[in-house]
């Protein structure tokens, strides 16, 4: 008779005791990143527990500590080709290293009620804290969290930023220098592909541009029916009736790779090229457009910063709900031209 395979017993907190010489409540609080344990016996403990394949038990977690070690990030699923999601989760997810927290995707689709994944993550308990983003000035999301004491960070600012955890792009910033550059170059007539005046991002980006080309003296047409959450066949489709009514256009501004691509393609349709007979300026968050037309004057969002930011941020509002709430601005540079 065939004898049973030997099963290898679970790693335990015991198991790294025994390892290390440590008492096991102090590899416990090793494990935790408790503030009173060393930086060196921290990597001691933490090392071992990797090399010895030791998982924490969850509930076993949850009623010691209160907490379920998880940071959700909830996302909306709308489809955004090239967009920054994969960049953000990666670098979120890098920001937790070393420390006992771990990240669930938390997704929604479109059409659902934003606020029903937040509410499912707080009445559940399912998580310590969210982090969330497409965030509006007056995001109900916010005062909800804010409300209930709820731990979070956002990416992107709102009317209660002074009160929340968040990192964001000056996009503010970014619609203005989009404009001076243009202008700098002898554009006079520009499009912007903006994101929608909805989302606090997109309100910064529409005033700033708006400010600049006032300023400059140039003619800004910023169309309320199609923004850069639009698909990419509905903005090449706006862009090539636009430039074909308005053959004075000679700058376009796009606030994400996808619309600039979709201009792009909107704009050749009607043999109109970047460089000799206009100008696009676009903001990404992976190096790309360049190499996808040459002369596209691209400003670089540092997710990669955004992501290691947030996770920091949100294990602040954890641990430490009496501090001051991280916050940070990222300013845009020129592009290199």
């Amino acid at each position: 008779m065939a004898q049973p395979y030997e099963t290898k017993k679970k790693p335990t907190l015991k198991t790294i005791s025994s390892l290390t010489g440590l008492a096991v409540p102090t590899v416990s609080r090793a494990l935790n990143d408790a503030p009173d344990i060393g930086k060196e016996t921290k990597k001691r403990v933490q090392e071992v527990a990797r090399e010895i394949g030791y998982v924490p038990n969850r509930a076993g977690v949850r009623l010691r500590t209160g907490r379920t070690n998880v940071i959700a990030l909830v996302m909306s699923t709308e489809y955004d080709i090239m967009n920054h999601t994969s960049s953000l989760i990666t670098s979120i997810s890098g920001g937790l290293r070393g420390t006992n927290f771990h990240l669930n995707v938390t997704p929604y689709f479109p059409v659902d009620d934003p606020m029903a994944p937040v509410r499912y993550v707080v009445e559940t308990g399912s998580a310590d804290a969210i982090i969330l983003n497409q965030t509006k000035p007056d995001d109900p999301r916010i005062r909800y969290l804010l409300e209930r004491g709820f731990p979070f960070a956002t990416h992107g600012r709102t009317n209660l930023a002074d009160k929340h955890p968040y990192f964001d792009f000056d996009n503010r910033i970014f619609g203005a220098k989009a404009v001076d550059m243009l202008a700098d170059r002898g554009r006079k007539n520009l499009l912007f592909i903006t994101a929608p005046f909805s989302q606090f991002y997109g309100r910064e980006m529409i005033e700033g541009s708006q400010e600049m080309a006032k300023e400059l003296g140039v003619n800004l047409c910023i169309p309320e029916h199609i923004t850069s959450d639009n698909t990419s066949a509905e903005i090449k489709e706006f862009v090539a009736q636009k430039v074909a009514q308005h053959p004075e256009i000679d700058g376009i501004i796009t606030a994400s790779t996808n619309s600039c691509m979709a201009s792009v393609a909107g704009m050749e349709t009607q043999n109109r090229f970047v460089g000799p007979d206009m100008d696009i300026c676009a903001k990404e968050a992976i190096p790309f457009l360049t190499l996808f037309r040459e002369g596209i004057l691209a400003f670089q969002e540092n997710v990669h910063m955004a992501g290691d930011f947030l996770a920091k941020a949100a294990v602040q509002a954890i641990r430490d709900p009496e501090k001051a709430p991280l916050q940070q601005i990222e300013t845009p540079e020129f592009p290199d031209v």
